[in-house]
């Protein structure tokens, strides 16, 4: 499983014109699900993810959390992550999780950030999405669950 979360002062997702997910400041986190991903590895990345300290403080130094600035998360699914580029020019998607198990780990995710008590915002799964943002720093980080589990 990968995370590409960025931080950022607003974001939001339109699929068909129409916003069905906004948030101002927090966390865009486009989530790539492996064949091989499982709901504890999914477990793992979240609790990593919501306990970032990577908000500034009052000195201008990294050291709040989501919950301390009372942020959002709009989790966006996106297969891309899992392109292997190493042959030609066309990328394969063979190690992206299968549409259905990608898309219940998906909903999975989803259930514990709003369960944590974080307001949580949705893409579409499987849809052609539109996804716009104010990256704050920038500051993006990616998490890999072979970095942590």
């Amino acid at each position: 499983m990968r995370l590409v979360i960025q931080r950022v002062t607003y974001a939001q997702v339109r699929v068909e014109e129409q916003i069905i997910g906004e948030i101002g400041t927090g966390f865009l986190v486009l989530v790539g699900i492996e064949q091989t991903d499982t709901k504890e590895i999914a477990d793992k990345l979240l609790k990593k993810m919501l306990n970032l300290r990577i908000f500034p403080d009052e000195n201008g130094k990294t050291n709040r959390s989501l919950r301390e600035v009372n942020g959002s998360v709009l989790l966006v699914s996106q297969f891309t992550l899992y392109a292997d580029c190493r042959k030609g020019n066309r990328p394969s998607f063979v190690h992206a999780g299968e549409p259905g198990q990608a898309e219940e780990l998906y909903e999975y995710m989803l259930k514990c950030c709003r369960d944590s008590g974080i307001p949580t915002q949705q893409g579409e799964f499987g849809a052609d999405m539109k996804v716009e943002l104010l990256n704050d720093g920038p500051f993006t980080i990616l998490l890999d669950s072979r970095d942590l589990c």
